[in-house]
C-alpha cells in the first residue's frame, strides 16, 4: 500500500498508461485522454524536478537501487517530456483539461495528509506534517502545486505554438 502512496510511483504509472495507449492508437483522443494525458507530463515533471532539487542531493543509491532510481526520477521524466515536445500528440490541452488534470494531484494532497495523520507515515521528509508542523508541510505542498500550476500553463502555451500533430 504504501509504495503506491508516492507521488513518484503514481506519476510513473500514469505516464506508462498514457505512453502505452498512445502505442496501441496513435491517434487517441478524448476528454478523459487528455486528461490522462496532462496528468503523465505534470506529474512526471514534478517528480523530476522535486527530486533532483530537495529529494535527490545528497542521497546515496549502489547496485539495482541505482538504476531503478534514475529510471524513475530522470529517465522517465525526460523522455516523457521530449517526447511530447517531438511528437505530441497536439493540440490537445484546453482549459477544462488543464483545470480537471488537477483532480489527481490534489486527490494525493488530501489522502497523504489523511494517511499520514492517522498513521504518522508521510512519503516524503518534506510532507511529514508531525516532524516539521502543519504549516511547514501545507506551505511546500503550496509550493509544488503552484508550480504545477505555471507548469501547466507553460505546457499550454507551447501546445498551442509547436506545430500541430500530423494528422490532427
Amino acid at each position: 500500500m504504501r509504495l503506491f502512496s508516492y507521488f513518484t510511483i503514481q506519476s510513473n504509472v500514469i505516464v506508462l498508461a498514457a505512453a502505452a495507449s498512445l502505442a496501441l492508437r496513435p491517434d487517441r483522443d478524448g476528454p478523459a485522454w487528455r486528461v490522462l494525458r496532462l496528468d503523465a507530463l505534470l506529474g512526471i515533471t514534478i517528480t523530476g524536478v522535486v527530486y533532483a532539487t530537495v529529494l535527490g542531493p545528497g542521497l546515496q543509491h549502489s547496485g539495482v537501487d541505482r538504476w531503478l532510481n534514475a529510471a524513475v526520477h530522470y529517465v522517465s521524466p525526460v523522455a516523457t517530456v521530449l517526447g511530447w515536445l517531438l511528437f505530441g500528440p497536439r493540440p490537445r490541452l484546453d482549459r477544462r483539461t488543464v483545470v480537471l488534470a488537477f483532480a489527481w494531484p490534489l486527490a494525493w494532497v488530501a489522502w497523504t495528509f489523511a494517511h499520514g495523520a492517522a498513521t504518522g507515515w508521510y512519503p516524503y521528509p518534506f510532507l511529514d506534517a508531525s516532524a516539521i508542523g502543519v504549516p511547514a508541510a501545507l506551505a511546500g505542498t503550496g509550493v509544488v502545486l503552484l508550480a504545477g500550476v505555471v507548469l501547466a500553463g507553460v505546457l499550454r502555451l507551447l501546445d498551442t505554438r509547436l506545430p500541430r500533430s500530423p494528422g490532427r
